[in-house]
């Protein structure tokens, strides 16, 4: 059906397009809306209704639902979003695309103008501004200059302001330091993490101002809900033939008769879940390596609601519901919980940090510190090869092709007991096969890439590397002259870069699978106005200059134009500049914008990234020199943890664990769907006496300590409709005797018997970051009637609420919820970082290192075969380092375009999310459970 004809009745596709048009006419009329001063007035993701109309929304009672437009447009789903019948479906296509890219491009506007909340002292200049200057203009803050006791604080200036200059700018440093050469402290290890909503909202179970007793009553504490209820009622993956999997631990043998039920994504890998757990390695950590004394706490099992009464478990209800009640595990580390100070402006008072703060232990920038290690300890576990330290250390193992694996920790490298046996890297925690898999790739591309500069060397010595020192930045260095340690540096970049590539382009697509996010993702990475479609290039230039202007000069520019438009992504500002001069910061800082606060993770980017349903009990283990639609065991995940990584990646071979992980499907992020063994983990550290942790309660657990808001509040803080019951979550789209329409409808059941009601009390406010469409304040009753008895909607626990989501754009296998906490933070880590914006140059990366970015290896970018999606694409990054890194996989990556779709999956036509088999792999049982 097209257009809004399924609306009104009409069936005549001309009709439909004179109407589209006619709203394009009206909607065009009244202009491009300005991001308002107030975020109670920002974008929340709906539309007019004429250019709902305009831009094909194909069911305008979905805009009464709390969900966004965007995904209802022409050509945001699948072929059953394009029109049939119009005289060209370009048109059309191009206005439900770009429209969504629109809305799109406001969302992360308003949250960048709304949405950054520096947890480090920054805030109170963010809001009343310095010395003239408004604080999302300010670029340079005290707060982020080495202390006194930092051995470097003498080489960047002393009590003089800071500039990082010589080795300090050279490469990424190990502690992260220097990456903004103004900022030297900026995004090093231990330094706090951010936050993306007001500090007054956190910690919503102390109940410490009015909105948020309003908002919760007295029905929260750390413990209440009770995580672990929460964890066995909501999230327990229910299974058909317990025996056959065995709680998640598989038959004897590795069985291939072994079974595991779990609700499955069609278009996405279990190659994609491990890549997530990769990269939160790099990016996060609240944990402290080699930590000693922790304190310990009970983590629930204790009460849970019945007749809407907190009521305690007796021991045969926690038996039946799985729980322990003795389980115990340590408590966050925080960084400062002394009372915080606040400050008047405007007229309003402010916190100026956050109730308790915590320190990122990883470094936060996209720098591979996971490989490379993060500070002095880590660096330890990072093994060079002695025989040419360019490289890292690989063993070759006997009968194995390729140039070997990772080495094991040994005696006298920093580890804790439960590393045991496992590969040395410099993040070793939470170790799997999955790890294992993309650490040794890694490892052996950064081996190919000082490989290829050595055969350049080798072939052109005299011949100028693009490579300058910055303390003789005239001094030209020649291939013949770049030293191991310089080559060594140059490659982690590279790989660096690869690897951020990698994310942005090809693993975030897949995720999000549609035309407006395919073109979204490249143009973060290839800038806002490199879509590929100039009309919408010039649509988003106006959103941008209408609301912040332009400007062209790096050294004054303080507005956002300049990196969301001006672009492009990571040849940002700075990048092209002719005359470059290493001694100048405004050349080598010149790109990085960061929006007035300094760059770190948030708390809410960490919550986003509880993804433990995407993991299955068991791995389907293929082998490719045999018949890789034979599935010959299945091997559970739990057995291949920790040092049992090591035997099995040896003995299986890293080819096979790719082919049998790239085949197989990762589970949905949704309710009911956390692996059992999750819930059942064995942690002998623990100081307890079950010495076991149910990952999903901790999950629930952390979130807590660390303060995030509960969902409701959540989404309005990042600009989204709130939910008024937990029937909002059921999908009304679908027939109502559907059986996915009454699992989502017992799903709420389920929700309210967990998290209760109250009788509502429309006196109270409860948020200040939204208001009602007449303007009044939201309060307790959503909407409800003075009195009415209504959903505890506001007590859910976020992970909780976005796994409950059922309505979601085509493709997206996390919730909207989730996306927009990644609009904001996938653009900024791109664009605070001068390595992926104005060092992104030969004189840092040599001229082979930016061109092994660019086209994805050596020598000129290889295309895909055909047009995938309809477009002309080079072959992926991470299929190009498959392919250098584990030749034996040639043959089965040619049938594939994007490493993270299941690569026997026949995509089908225009974002198919049909799980059907290619003609090679119509024997493969996947395809017929």
């Amino acid at each position: 059906m097209c257009g809004i004809a399924a609306a009104e009745g009409t069936t005549d596709p001309k009709l439909e397009e004179a109407k589209e048009l006619k709203a394009c006419v009206q909607a065009l009329l009244k202009g491009l809306p300005k991001i308002p001063d107030d975020r109670s007035q920002r974008f929340l993701g709906k539309v007019t209704e004429a250019e709902a109309v305009c831009r094909g929304e194909r069911n305008l009672a979905f805009r009464l639902t709390p969900w966004v437009d965007w995904s209802q447009y022409w050509g945001a789903g699948d072929t059953s979003s394009l029109p049939t019948g119009y005289l060209s479906k370009k048109g059309p296509v191009f206005r439900g695309v770009s429209g969504a890219l629109l809305d799109l491009e406001y969302q992360r506007v308003a949250l960048i103008k709304f949405n950054l909340f520096d947890d480090s002292g920054t805030w109170r200049t963010y809001i009343t501004g310095q010395n003239g200057v408004a604080g999302p203009a300010l670029k340079t803050w005290p707060e982020m200059q080495l202390p006194k006791n930092d051995p470097r604080y003498a080489a960047v200036g002393g009590d003089a302001p800071q500039v990082c200059k010589g080795d300090l700018i050279r490469a990424r440093t190990l502690s992260g330091i220097c990456n903004d050469i103004l900022n030297p402290l900026m995004g090093s290890a231990g330094t706090p993490f951010a936050r993306n909503v007001e500090f007054e909202t956190t910690f919503p179970d102390r109940g410490e101002n009015a909105l948020t007793k309003n908002r919760h009553g007295d029905r929260l504490s750390l413990l209440i809900p009770d995580p672990q209820v929460i964890s066995r009622k909501l999230f327990t993956r229910v299974q058909t033939n317990p025996g056959a999997c065995n709680s998640g631990f598989g038959l004897p043998d590795n069985s291939p008769d072994a079974n595991c039920d779990y609700q499955k994504a069609p278009f996405f890998n279990v190659l994609a879940a491990y890549w997530i757990q990769f990269m939160t390695h790099d990016w996060f950590s609240h944990m402290e390596d080699g930590h000693n004394a922790p304190q310990y706490m009970d983590v629930g099992c204790k009460f849970q609601l019945v007749d809407n009464v907190e009521t305690p478990l007796t021991p045969e209800q926690a038996q039946q519901l799985g729980c322990r009640p003795a389980d115990r595990v340590d408590k966050t580390y925080v960084l400062k919980d002394s009372p915080p100070e606040t400050f008047s402006s405007g007229g309003r008072q402010y916190l100026t940090r956050a109730p308790e703060t915590f320190s990122n232990n990883n470094t936060a920038w996209w720098d591979g510190s996971q490989m490379y290690g993060f500070d002095e300890t880590s660096q330890k576990r990072v093994k060079r090869d002695p025989k040419d330290s360019a490289k890292l250390l690989l063993e070759p193992v006997s009968g194995a092709p390729g140039p070997g694996y990772l080495p094991v920790l040994q005696q006298g490298d920093p580890f804790q007991p439960q590393w045991a046996g496992q590969e040395s890297v410099g993040f070793p925690d939470n170790w799997s096969i999955g790890l294992s898999f993309f650490h040794n790739l890694f490892a052996r591309e950064h081996n190919s890439f000082v490989d290829e500069f050595r055969k350049e060397a080798a072939k052109s010595p005299n011949e100028d590397s693009g490579l300058r020192n910055p303390s003789d930045p005239k001094r030209v260095i020649h291939n013949k002259d770049v030293t191991p340690d310089e080559l060594f540096d140059v490659a982690r970049l590279v790989v660096t870069a690869e690897i951020a590539k990698i994310h942005t382009t090809e693993w975030t697509p897949q995720l999000l699978y549609d035309e407006p996010l395919y073109k979204g993702m490249n143009g973060n990475w290839n800038g806002l106005l490199g879509t590929g479609d100039p009309l919408l290039s010039k649509a988003l230039s106006d959103v941008i200059t209408r609301n912040f202007g332009k400007s062209k000069d790096v050294e004054k520019t303080n507005q956002w134009y300049s990196v969301l438009a001006s672009g492009p992504g990571i040849f940002g500002i700075g990048s092209k500049i002719h005359n470059y001069d290493l001694t100048k910061p405004a050349d080598v800082n010149g790109g990085v914008n960061h929006f007035g606060s300094p760059f770190n993770f948030p708390e809410e980017f960490v919550t986003v990234y509880r993804l433990h349903a995407l993991v299955p009990d068991l791995i389907e283990f293929r082998q490719i020199d045999k018949d890789p639609n034979r599935i010959v065991q299945k091997v559970a995940v739990i057995n291949t943890f920790e040092g049992k990584a090591t035997d099995a990646m040896r003995n299986g071979g890293i080819a096979n664990w790719g082919l049998s992980m790239g085949r197989q499907r990762l589970g949905l992020l949704t309710l009911h769907n956390i692996p059992q063994f999750m819930q059942n983990i064995l942690l002998p550290r623990l100081d307890s006496p079950t010495q076991k942790i149910d990952i999903t309660a901790l999950d629930i657990i952390r979130d807590r300590e660390h303060g995030v808001p509960r969902f409701n509040e959540f989404r309005r803080q990042y600009g989204l409709r709130q939910l008024v019951s937990f029937d909002d979550f059921t999908d009304k789209s679908l027939p109502p005797d559907s059986p996915a329409r009454k699992d989502q409808e017992n799903n709420a059941a389920q929700l309210r018997e967990v998290y209760g009601t109250h009788v509502c009390d429309s006196s109270k406010v409860i948020t200040d970051a939204q208001v009602n469409e007449d303007g009044s304040p939201i309060n307790d009753c959503l909407g409800h009637p003075n009195g009415s008895v209504v959903d505890n909607i506001e007590d859910v626990d976020t992970v909780v609420g976005w796994m409950s989501e059922s309505v979601r754009p085509h493709g997206f296998a996390i919730s909207e919820t989730q996306f927009v906490v990644f609009i904001l933070n996938a653009s900024r880590r791109l664009f605070s970082d001068r390595f992926f914006t104005s060092s992104f140059r030969p004189e840092f990366y040599t001229r082979l290192g930016v061109n092994w970015v660019n086209h994805n290896g050596p020598g000129p970018e290889v295309m895909e075969q055909g047009e995938p999606n309809g477009h002309k694409q080079p072959a992926s990054p991470l299929k190009r380092v498959l392919l250098r890194n584990i030749p034996e996989l040639s043959s089965e990556l040619q049938y594939v375009v994007n490493v993270f779709d299941p690569w026997a999956r026949d995509r089908g036509q225009y974002y198919s999310l049909e799980w059907k088999p290619q003609p090679r792999a119509m024997s493969d049982p996947a395809f017929k459970q």
